[in-house]
């Protein structure tokens, strides 16, 4: 009875579809910390993928939808407050578009949380 669970356990199956069209077959384990965490089936190998790379996991067995991000689409300056910085870890399943660098200015009497506001809005602005 027991192997029965396990295998009804291990055979759930879910569907991430991708903001790019992408869709993958695994079993969804958990979102956490901007990642989605999967295997695919029959294996029992984690792999990650940040949640803004995808648009939504369907569990198969029951039909149930669960909404993870919305994609972001910067088509004008004013989009930039849709922009999200991002650690490079986070990034996971994503393509980079560009690579921004500058120099890091501080003013006098500046928190240095300051700088990192200023720094990510230099960021976004620019995407």
């Amino acid at each position: 009875l027991t192997i029965l669970f396990t295998n009804i356990a291990i055979s759930q199956t879910h569907q991430i579809i991708k903001h790019n069209g992408e869709q993958l077959d695994v079993n969804f384990i958990k979102l956490e910390n901007d990642l989605v965490y999967y295997t695919f089936d029959g294996s029992a190998e984690e792999h990650k993928i940040s949640k803004y790379a995808v648009s939504k996991v369907t569990s198969k067995q029951s039909n149930q939808t669960q909404k993870i991000s919305d994609k972001v689409i910067v088509d004008s300056k004013s989009d930039y407050k849709f922009v999200t910085v991002l650690s490079q870890d986070k990034t996971i399943g994503l393509k980079q578009a560009a690579n921004f660098s500058g120099v890091s200015t501080k003013t006098k009497g500046e928190p240095p949380m300051a700088n990192q506001n200023h720094t990510a809005m230099r960021i976004k602005t620019e995407s």
